[in-house]
């Protein structure tokens, strides 16, 4: 069955609950639809190994090859069940996913189970009337927060009411420890020097450059608008407290900035999630705080958070954490772009163009290499030459797609098929006057970043290659022989990162040829982060691997470190990279094979570990490299040390031995104290 079958039948579907993108209905009611149907979904189920015991509601998208086998073994026993397990079908890209809430104590539930069952099932009177139940009791009026055990629970007791054998019955008991504290909201809103984490990454990743409107959802003091604005963009916001009367409009790109870790109560954190969703149209960012148990005790506990200093609610997460709760909560895939910071795309198209951008690398050519002498009887060389800044202009662009371009893809392609003829023979022709080691390093590089593009999309939802944009579609067929033949390749890549000899080749071939790096044999390969597109291929997949879960390098960042044994990655912050003995504020490990992530901080200024040998991280085309170098050399004699490779010393130790020495640091100086 493919796509255009499979909506075909699911539009015959009549039975079950009808929703705008995917119908509901429980296997008792299989017999209902389509029989082409019938025999389809116990196949799926049978093809990825899914026991009948173990799913009973089956989900029908409308608009998307994919299907979802739920269980819920509690269906006709209780009135509201809950999900144990789902499992997703992408039929398009054959592969499942599964999600247990077997331990969740918010997993989602049922509502309404008698439109999910034929009218002659003996239970559909019962279902009915525990609906209609719940409608007297005004539960259903708003629909968007109810998906969830704790939010519903929490609605029937605001309503009054309390479950008793799973049906309502008016509260007998108050619980006082339902008493709200006075919570200071607005002391919140920080004021801004400069844009927040999210609107950084969202500058980064191209949102920012006048093609998208923008709305700031809980804009606090409205700081990031007036920069926005500054700038000419098309940005509005509404907060609260300081900006109430505002209209929340519906923008490209939503932004949530912020507020799901201020908001105490969980009903609402929900609804904040849920109406800035709405109001996208392109793309939801949804950033919040992170920070670890020992960071989190000093404070009060509060619900699900704790109360700060200045009297307001602070809910902090883990990263895995925010991630699960926007992906239960909108059923979409959140994608991480930061520390706390994560993309939930609406435009599918849009996501995956961002994705691919993501992996892309941008070139700065240089001058072209003039064109070899031209003989006057070659007429379309003469024209050629006659019209050079025309031509240089195509290279150009051949040079940035790494192929040739489409007619839609160079602005002046009408010239040049006027005057010499097809984009092909064109670049035939220019292939004889111009280098082409140039073009061959470009197509080189750009089929490195479009495997380094589809090895990161195997941890990513994608579309089907019909649904890819068409930029991308004609990389495939230029650059690959097939939309197969390039997955291939790219799985092959990522499963090759699990092999610990082949990480320490490429990590010393990397140390050889990159314009500065550190090579500890058996260990790891240290680098800055401005090197991270020159690194070999297999390399750039083992860093892109370990930012799937911590997201795009910040300005923070200086350092990288592959662990070439472990599956880890450590990304180091230094208090001023520039100066000519940065000491480290910040480390972070990403350790891939646990999908965890630990972050140390150096706040104390007597602990924070000196780098020293600097210049071994830095290119001799650096202009401060050479005055680096020379105080490398008279700080390792000082200390005793060599200069010539990584120097792990403690902060403590460094000071004494200045101290030892009567000696103090000022710029690249050592001076008497």
């Amino acid at each position: 069955m493919d796509f255009q079958e499979f909506k075909l039948q699911v539009k015959k579907v009549s039975v079950g609950k009808q929703l705008p993108d995917a119908v509901y209905f429980h296997r008792d009611a299989i017999a209902s639809i389509p029989l082409v149907l019938q025999k389809f979904i116990p196949a799926v189920a049978k093809a990825v190994n899914l026991p009948d015991e173990q799913w009973n509601l089956v989900k029908l998208f409308k608009n998307e090859f994919r299907l979802s086998l739920l269980y819920y073994p509690d269906f006709y026993s209780d009135s509201y069940p809950a999900l144990e397990q789902s499992l997703n079908v992408d039929l398009a890209k054959l592969s499942h996913k599964v999600t247990c809430y077997r331990t969740s104590d918010n997993p989602p539930i049922l509502h309404r189970k008698e439109t999910m069952l034929p009218e002659d099932n003996e239970y559909v009177g019962l279902f009915r009337n525990i609906t209609e139940e719940g409608e007297r009791a005004g539960l259903y009026e708003n629909t968007r927060t109810i998906g969830f055990k704790r939010s519903w629970l929490n609605l029937i007791a605001k309503k009054g009411y309390e479950l008793i054998d799973g049906r309502l019955h008016p509260a007998t008991t108050t619980d006082d420890s339902l008493d709200e504290i006075g919570i200071d909201r607005h002391r919140t809103a920080i004021v801004r020097h400069e844009l927040s984490a999210p609107m950084k990454l969202l500058a980064k990743s191209g949102f920012l450059d006048g093609r998208y409107s923008i709305f700031d959802y809980g804009c606090g003091r409205g700081d990031d608008l007036r920069e926005l604005e500054a700038h000419g963009l098309d940005a509005l916001g509404w907060d609260p407290n300081f900006q109430p009367d505002n209209e929340k409009v519906r923008s490209d790109v939503v932004n949530l900035g912020f507020v799901l870790n201020v908001i105490e109560d969980r009903d609402e954190r929900l609804e904040a999630l849920l109406r800035a969703w709405d109001l996208a149209d392109k793309v939801l960012v949804v950033s919040v705080m992170l920070a670890n148990e020992s960071y989190i005790s000093q404070f009060k506990p509060y619900k699900d958070g704790v109360i700060t200093s200045r009297n307001t609610f602070q809910k902090y997460y883990a990263q895995s954490e925010i991630k699960a709760y926007v992906e239960h909560s909108l059923q979409e895939d959140a994608i991480a772009a930061g520390p706390g910071i994560f993309y939930v795309f609406k435009d599918k198209l849009e996501e995956q163009s961002y994705l691919q951008n993501k992996y892309k690398r941008s070139h700065a050519w240089q001058q072209l290499t003039s064109p070899a002498p031209i003989e006057a009887k070659d007429k379309a060389k003469l024209v050629i030459s006659q019209n050079s800044e025309l031509f240089e202009g195509f290279w150009n662009r051949c040079l940035d797609l790494g192929r040739l371009p489409a007619n839609d893809e160079f602005s002046r392609s009408e010239e040049v098929r006027a005057l010499v003829g097809s984009h092909k023979k064109t670049f035939s022709l220019l292939s004889e006057m111009y280098d082409t080691k140039m073009f061959e390093a470009a197509e080189k590089e750009r089929k490195e970043d479009l495997l380094l593009f589809f090895s990161m999309g195997l941890f990513e939802k994608r579309k089907p290659y019909t649904q890819q944009p068409e930029t991308l579609k004609r990389d495939i067929k230029a650059l690959f022989s097939d939309y197969n033949a390039a997955l291939s390749l790219a799985t092959e890549l990522l499963f090759t990162i699990a092999d610990t000899d082949l990480i320490e080749q490429q990590s010393a071939k990397a140390g050889k040829h990159l314009p500065a790096s550190i090579f500890n044999e058996g260990h790891s390969l240290i680098f800055h982060k401005s090197y991270i597109n020159e690194l070999p291929l297999l390399l750039r997949v083992y860093v892109g691997s370990a930012l799937q879960m911590y997201g795009e390098i910040d300005d923070n960042v200086d350092l990288i470190k592959v662990h070439t044994t472990s599956g880890k990655l450590s990304l180091m912050c230094y208090d001023d990279f520039d100066s000519s003995v940065p000491k480290l504020v910040e480390r972070i490990k990403i350790k891939m094979a646990d999908q965890d992530i630990d972050f140390f901080d150096y706040i104390d200024e007597g602990r924070q570990p000196p780098l020293l040998n600097k210049h071994l991280l830095m290119s001799e085309s650096e202009e401060s490299y050479s005055k680096q170098r020379s105080f490398d050399k008279r700080l390792a004699k000082l200390c005793g040390i060599v200069s010539d490779r990584e120097v792990i010393m403690h902060r403590a130790t460094f000071d004494q031995i200045l101290k030892d020495n009567n000696k103090k640091l000022s710029g690249y100086r050592i001076l008497e104290r």
